[in-house]
């Protein structure tokens, strides 16, 4: 029997090519003939060229937690998760222009498209095959997938297909796409209760990731309402970082924004994907029902300059925790939402900008780049694997995508 999660496609049948090094060796050399191979590019093919790796280790994390006198709240927002201070936004360096095709080939071989010249193509082997994009819609996922999806060909999104390209072409459109769990009875929680729960914290991603005019720019007011004003400093917090975002107070960290001067939105359709668990609160959570979201949206957008067609995407994930205590023992507010936990990953926003929003980078900028922006200093991370938490993902430092 398969351990996969439900949902997730199967390994039956895959046909995943073997690259022996001599094959490696002529598809490198004819890049570079082609002038599409720097020294820093090529380093990163050859850092990606496919492997068999071990499996890591499951990590863990130590999350020191204040419990303040009368019930347990936990601290100010932005302290509940020390990782969210370090929040993990990659710079889409590795994109889809010829270099950036290069660099998903080589973590995807056998998907080679007309994107490359024939002198290029010519010199791969012949089991590196094209194959149309799959859109059959996936089914909810139920559990964190085993492994990240596999890369489609390197197409270039349009405004008639702004998902182009990407694993999210299979995915469900917004709201549709944040799965809940069949609600069980839970801890001090009915069965109805738990399905309460489960229906505000949709309520309240819906509200802060899929908001038309929240991703605009626009104030979350649906999703600060459903937060609970006993929850000390919470609404103060978000409240300041919304008028005056700083690095360590950024808005982004739960709401999904872009600049309205900027950019808009392409179509009316974000991709979503993830599921929720709903588990009873141990130690000093305990008396709790914890309702856990991981969810990952993906934002196609386009620039306001008139004439704009090039589509970029930023992907984000979120992981949520809400805690729902029993109102007759904790002074809560019943159908109200405790923020417990967070963490956010955003895939293809520039590291160095702190207003509060979004700022993707797009195919036009890998050639017009000042060299006064920032290096990426972290590793290179596929912002659609979801086959892991993002406490298990390599270190949050700005570093770079390889894919979009």
């Amino acid at each position: 029997m398969s351990d996969k999660p439900s949902g997730e496609p199967s390994d039956q049948g895959s046909d995943r090519a073997s690259v022996s090094d001599a094959e490696w060796a002529a598809f490198v050399a004819a890049a570079k003939e082609q002038g599409l191979g720097t020294e820093a590019q090529e380093r990163a093919l050859r850092e990606a060229k496919p492997k068999k790796q071990p499996k890591p280790p499951k990590a863990t994390r130590a999350t020191k937690r204040q419990e303040p006198a009368g019930w347990r709240t936990g601290p100010a927002w932005q302290e509940m998760n020390g990782r969210a201070q370090r929040r993990r936004r990659t710079r889409a360096v590795l994109g889809i222009t010829a270099v950036a095709a290069l660099a998903l080939v080589a973590v995807r071989p056998q998907l080679v498209t007309g994107v490359l010249p024939e002198s290029v193509t010519s010199a791969l082997p012949s089991s590196w095959t094209d194959r149309p994009e799959d859109t059959t819609p996936l089914a909810a996922e139920t559990a964190l997938p085993t492994e990240p999806p596999e890369y489609a060909a390197p197409s270039r999104p349009t405004l008639q297909e702004p998902f182009k390209g990407s694993p999210a072409l299979r995915w469900a459109d917004g709201a549709a796409g944040i799965a809940l769990p069949e609600p069980k009875p839970t801890g001090w929680m009915s069965k109805a209760q738990v399905e309460t729960a489960l229906k505000t914290s949709k309520e309240f991603l819906t509200a802060s990731n899929l908001d038309p005019a929240v991703l605009m720019g626009g104030r979350p007011e649906a999703a600060l309402r459903l937060i609970d004003p006993k929850q000390p400093g919470v609404r103060e917090q978000l409240e300041k970082a919304l008028a005056k975002p700083t690095e360590k107070n950024d808005p982004t960290f739960l709401f999904s924004r872009f600049d309205p001067s900027r950019l808009r939105l392409v179509g009316s359709v974000v991709k979503t994907r993830g599921h929720m668990t709903v588990t009873p609160g141990k130690g000093d959570r305990k008396g709790a029902v914890l309702v856990r979201a991981d969810y990952t949206f993906v934002y196609p957008v386009v620039k306001t300059r008139p004439g704009a067609d090039e589509v970029a995407r930023t992907v984000v994930r979120r992981e949520v925790t809400f805690a729902f205590y029993p109102p007759g023992r904790y002074d809560v507010t019943e159908g109200r939402l405790i923020l417990d936990d967070y963490d956010t990953s955003a895939g293809n926003s520039a590291c160095d900008s702190d207003d509060g929003f979004y700022h993707p980078m797009f195919p036009e900028d890998h050639t017009a780049t000042s060299p006064a922006d920032p290096a990426p200093t972290g590793p290179a991370t596929d912002p659609y694997d979801r086959s892991k938490p993002l406490a298990d993902r390599p270190s949050p430092e700005c570093g770079t995508v390889t894919r979009s």
